[in-house]
């Protein structure tokens, strides 16, 4: 792999969807997020997994900030202002992460600390047959639950159901930001509505995957799983892989679907954070639903070309790149975004860093 072109501590201009709206006194930040960053080390190329007693020589390698790190950059990447509340171990891996994270891609790390005597977590992924398979070593630091107890104004912020809810993101609701979803694999296998239905509360968006959706719902169709589902939120949101995402807005009444964009997936790893950044943008600048699904189908399938989770998340110069290729090879599919015109930059150019084999490469040398 190639290493950065341009200075990897050099955070990109950045176009910024939500201009229109900003004013003195408003939110400091249009998204913020607490959770676990991991160092991610990923090998691509594999022919497939290793058996013991064997070794499997990958074609290609980049190392990247994944964990909540892969949403932090797809939001901040699309230009919304983004604040993470995460700790850091005190070792190079946790020096990586954060200058990555804060200085590199400008997030604001304000309420984020390095932890004494805590090593930063790994995840070694290993993609083979356009899957994945992980590995991660970690401990969570007792620090994590006490970085937040008055948290700044924002727009909106993201809650993983399957944690512990904590106070300051009924803070943000109270305050008029709004708070979106999610919740991954029940590994109990109950699918409990009624216990989703209380993790919910106060909840503005839900975004499960249609396996899950239709399983909490008992269900037999993403169709009828996000109606569904729209009774507990008021966006409710179904992704459904190659069949795109669908949407039930309650203020609407009616159901809204995008299409997937057809894309040669190389790493799927963070596709989903990408999604939900793609989906905040255009809902907190008050487009269409069906633009802001079709941004969040775009984002994730753009991202699914690179590997490296946080990494692989694109920029607004990679989505201009996408529209102006589309538009002379598939006249169909670049009308589906014709919105883009009013949106994106016309100088807008691909600057973002990718995962790269190494961390802290000496300058000069």
């Amino acid at each position: 792999m190639s290493n950065i072109a341009r200075d990897p501590y050099r955070a990109p201009s950045r176009h910024d969807p939500l201009a229109a709206q900003r004013q003195d006194g408003g939110p400091e930040l249009d998204v913020f997020l607490t959770g676990t960053v991991f160092f991610d080390i990923i090998f691509i190329g594999m022919e497939g997994p290793p058996k013991q007693g064997t070794e499997v020589w990958a074609d290609g390698m980049g190392s990247s900030p994944g964990g909540v790190a892969n949403l932090a950059v797809a939001a901040a990447r699309l230009g919304l202002r983004t604040g993470l509340a995460a700790t850091f171990g005190e070792d190079l891996y946790g020096d990586y992460c954060r200058q990555t994270l804060g200085v590199q891609e400008g997030v604001d790390l304000t309420y984020s600390r390095y932890v004494t005597g805590w090593h930063s977590p790994v995840t070694v992924s290993m993609v083979y047959q356009r899957d994945r398979a992980m590995v991660t070593h970690g401990h969570q630091p007792a620090a994590l639950n006490r970085l937040v107890t008055h948290p700044p104004q924002a727009r909106s912020c993201f809650v993983d159901l399957g944690g512990e809810r904590q106070p300051w993101v009924d803070s943000v609701a109270s305050s008029g930001g709004r708070i979106f979803a999610d919740l991954g694999w029940d590994p109990e296998d109950r699918w409990d509505l009624g216990r989703l239905r209380e993790s919910l509360a106060g909840c503005y968006a839900f975004s499960p995957n249609a396996v899950e959706a239709m399983s909490y719902t008992r269900t037999g169709s993403a169709e009828a799983a996000v109606e569904k589902l729209a009774e507990l939120v008021p966006l409710a949101v179904v992704t459904n892989g190659a069949d795109g995402a669908l949407a039930f807005d309650k203020e609407t009444g009616r159901p809204v679907k995008a299409a997937a964009v057809p894309v040669e997936a190389l790493d799927p790893t963070g596709a989903g954070d990408v999604f939900v950044a793609g989906l905040m943008v255009g809902t907190l600048a008050g487009w269409p639903l069906l633009h802001s699904l079709r941004l969040a189908n775009l984002g994730a399938a753009l991202s699914v070309r690179h590997f490296g989770g946080a990494l692989a998340s694109p920029g607004w110069g990679d989505i201009a790149l996408w529209y102006r290729d589309t538009g002379s090879k598939d006249p169909a599919l670049a009308g589906d975004y014709e919105f883009l015109n009013t949106i994106v930059p016309d100088d807008a150019v691909p600057e973002v860093s990718r995962a790269i084999a190494t961390l802290g490469f000496r300058a000069g040398r």
